[in-house]
């Protein structure tokens, strides 16, 4: 009988790497230069020239599809290694020296978790200029406090362990212990927060593009796509349904990816 944590595991991986694919052959190619404006050819409906259909600009949206997945990858892959870097430094520092070193951290932690995620990225993009690198910054940052709560807990948990206490009793260093001896035991609870974030970050990026905040024209990005099309839904639907199809098929997939992941780990749940 096949296992449900390795169907959820095995479907999540399949479209996380479908979409990988397609951003990865956007690098090398699109059918049509994806900023490439032609009047006469706007809201043609799919076809085989124009697989899902142009645009209000005559743009062809596969093009756009391919090249926002691009965006996206790009987005959540150095946002999410922003609120790693951040969270474990914080969450190991915090979880191993216990004391009053953890209370002020874990309370700077909590003071930022009491803003919702989006209008602490909006404040931070408020005080800067919306472009992609302020975006990644704001949605890096904005992934800090749920991470180092998650590696906080998992050094807790394995300070006083008699491995632990034996690694310091033949003289190894703090930073040895730290990160030699107990991250490398807290790492599934990390991937597991990692992918939930990344699906995070795709929807912040989307989010905040959206509102014209994110990635800004002509550059494409799906939530950008999603705000374009909204005024042309009874007129062109393909428009509306290919950039929102990716958005939720991505955002499933590392769902699903860290479901599997933590099922595995805990199947009891």
């Amino acid at each position: 009988m096949i296992r449900a944590d390795r169907v959820t595991l095995t479907l999540g991986i399949t479209i996380v790497v479908i979409m990988l694919v397609m951003a990865i052959v956007s690098l090398f190619y699109t059918p049509y230069d994806p900023n490439a404006m032609n009047a006469k050819d706007k809201f043609l409906s799919p076809s085989w020239s124009h697989l899902l259909g142009t645009d209000n600009f005559g743009r062809d949206i596969l093009s756009r599809i391919l090249q926002g997945s691009r965006t996206a990858f790009y987005v959540g892959f150095l946002a999410v290694g922003i609120g790693l870097s951040g969270g474990i430094v914080i969450g190991a520092a915090a979880g191993y020296m216990g004391g009053w070193a953890d209370e002020a951290l874990m309370r700077i932690m909590d003071a930022m978790m009491a803003l919702p995620g989006i209008l602490l990225a909006l404040m931070l993009i408020a005080v800067f200029q919306p472009n992609l690198t302020n975006t990644i910054i704001a949605i890096g940052v904005m992934a800090i406090p749920g991470m180092s709560r998650i590696v906080r807990s998992g050094f807790v948990q394995c300070r006083e362990l008699p491995y632990v206490k034996a690694a310091r009793s033949i003289g190894a260093s703090h930073l040895s212990i730290m990160f030699r001896h107990i991250f490398p035991n807290i790492m599934s609870p990390v991937i597991v927060a990692a992918s939930l974030s990344f699906s995070g970050a795709i929807l912040a990026e989307a989010g905040l593009s959206y509102l014209g905040l994110g990635i800004q024209p002509p550059d494409p990005s799906w939530g950008r796509m999603l705000n374009e099309a909204q005024s042309h839904m009874s007129r062109a639907p393909w428009y509306t349904l290919a950039p929102g199809i990716m958005i939720t098929m991505t955002v499933l997939g590392f769902n699903l990816f860290a479901d599997g992941m933590r099922d595995k780990r805990d199947p009891r749940g």
